[in-house]
């Protein structure tokens, strides 16, 4: 009763910080935020209540399966966008931007915290600089995708934007594998450099595979049922299961092989989309039984938002240096790749804006560190990361949609629009006279 007392809770929390946010013209993505850090173990947790909030982060970790299903049919969305032809347009665009900002990323963070370790070596180890560095390549795809479809977000950059998200997560697995081996190496002293490299590598074509073959499954299946409530449920199964896969780890000698459920869920919507002539129609289907779960995803993503990462000052020190360093990485690698691709003047202005939101993949990263490394090293690079994951989640939604709206891609409501739409309001609240015989 008392976890189906808190999902309960999570959802009116985060529905009714919509109402108050919209006020301010902020995306529900920060609203949702917002109300999961008030009923997280932070604010009213801290209380002790039961049901007033989350009392503990463990009651948050409990709902883990909520989230990774929901964040599966994110990905799913995303992966959804990957037309074959829209592609023909933007898929040049996208390669090179999401190669090249990941990378410049990567580049900018590396030199800042290797300059700030040979400044202030026991403040900050070797490994955990590069270690940081390949993390600043990830981006999160869950708030951006919200952002767009909140404000029906379409144009040039948007058209891009979706692509080089999906690609950023792929391109950030190889960084990281590169990195984190060498920081490994340093750290240890020997280590299996191969399998560092060959497994996240090997991450990213399994996972391609499996949802492409699980999207051309459900594309057969599709045929034989009629309804859309039959088609909703296989789209929802076929979501589960992909999710449900990305969990396994197959260890083959010395190397332990696994999936990404968002590569897999990516895959697995865009193969759907441009094999089932029906796509479009059954993702809007999809869309309103997912809804729910993503209002929970993010309520909770915000209720595991620690603040107690704010009372090491070192911690804040690096973390300051590490956020504005990516920020400046994604913004200027965005820019100068979209000049190589030869993209519209928008694309180059705003883009890189729209790329700095950060959680999933790099807490993913972030949480294989803490693991392999351990001690102080993994310790400081999970709270770094933290920091910068509340930083960002909180900032950067915000961020995106005034990035949209320069850029033209979110158009503000017609005053005619407006108008009809308060003038029906009126009439269905209108009071209805009694009625009464001659």
């Amino acid at each position: 009763m008392q976890t189906l007392l808190l999902l309960a809770l999570a959802l009116f929390a985060g529905l009714l910080m919509t109402r108050l946010f919209v006020k301010f013209r902020l995306p529900d993505v920060t609203a949702y935020l917002v109300a999961g850090i008030l009923i997280g173990p932070c604010v009213l947790g801290r209380l002790g209540v039961p049901c007033l909030g989350f009392n503990t982060s463990e009651q948050v970790d409990s709902l883990s399966m909520i989230s990774d299903v929901a964040l599966g049919f994110i990905a799913f969305a995303i992966g959804h966008e990957f037309r074959l032809s829209a592609l023909k347009q933007t898929g040049k665009q996208a390669t090179i931007i999401g190669i090249l900002q990941a990378v410049v990323a990567t580049a900018f963070v590396d030199i800042a915290l290797i300059a700030l370790h040979f400044m202030m070596p026991d403040l900050l180890p070797m490994p955990v600089a590069i270690t940081l560095g390949a993390i600043a390549a990830a981006t999160a795809p869950a708030a951006t995708l919200m952002v767009v479809r909140q404000y029906k977000a379409k144009g040039p950059v948007t058209d891009v934007l979706l692509p080089v998200v999906a690609l950023d997560d792929a391109v950030g697995l190889v960084i990281f594998a590169v990195s984190f081996g060498i920081a490994q190496s340093m750290k240890n002293g020997t280590t299996h450099i191969a399998a560092l490299i060959i497994e996240p590598l090997m991450e990213v074509i399994l996972s391609v595979g499996f949802g492409a073959l699980v999207g051309l499954g459900l594309t057969w299946l599709e045929r034989f049922f009629h309804s859309h409530r039959n088609r909703n449920a296989l789209i929802v199964g076929s979501v589960v299961l992909t999710v449900a896969v990305s969990q396994l780890k197959i260890p083959i000698g010395p190397f332990t092989f696994g999936f990404s459920s968002l590569l897999v869920c990516m895959m697995l919507g865009t193969i759907f989309c441009n094999f089932c002539p029906l796509s479009e129609d059954l993702m809007l289907q999809a869309d309103r039984w997912s809804g729910p779960a993503i209002t929970l995803f993010f309520v909770l993503s915000g209720a595991a938002l620690d603040f107690s990462v704010f009372a090491d000052l070192s911690v804040v020190l690096i973390g300051v240096i590490y956020i504005l360093f990516r920020s400046m990485g994604k913004i200027i690698g965005a820019h100068w790749s979209s000049v190589l691709a030869k993209s519209p003047k928008t694309v180059k202005k705003y883009l890189g804006i729209t790329l700095l939101p950060q959680a999933g993949v790099a807490l993913g990263m972030c949480s294989t560190a803490y693991r392999v490394l351990g001690g102080v090293e993994g310790t400081l690079i999970r709270n770094i990361v933290l920091f910068s994951v509340l930083i960002y989640e909180l900032v950067g939604p915000s961020l995106t949609k005034w990035a949209l709206t320069k850029a033209g891609d979110i158009q503000a409501k017609s005053a005619d629009m407006l108008t009809r739409r308060q003038r029906r309001l009126q009439e269905i609240t209108k009071p209805v006279p009694p009625a009464f015989d001659k």
